[in-house]
């Protein structure tokens, strides 16, 4: 699973902005979607939190991964 810096760097790249920090989470905002929470801690990011955080941006794992299978280079 990729680590919360790479899913910041994919929703920014969608229209998220970082709205402001509390602790390591940080808040982001889209003028037509819902705000979302992307913890920042070390590792990569659980599978159930990832995949929960592209639905509630509307994404789909295929989204993110633009069409690569999953542990293919």
């Amino acid at each position: 699973m990729p680590s919360a810096r790479e899913l910041l760097r994919f929703l920014r790249k969608h229209g998220y902005e970082e709205m402001r920090q509390t602790g390591s989470h940080r808040i982001l905002t889209h003028p037509f979607r819902s705000m979302l929470v992307v913890p920042l801690h070390s590792g990569d990011l659980p599978r159930g939190l990832f995949l929960r955080i592209l639905k509630d941006a509307g994404f789909s794992e295929g989204d993110f991964f633009g069409g690569k299978k999953k542990g293919k280079a």
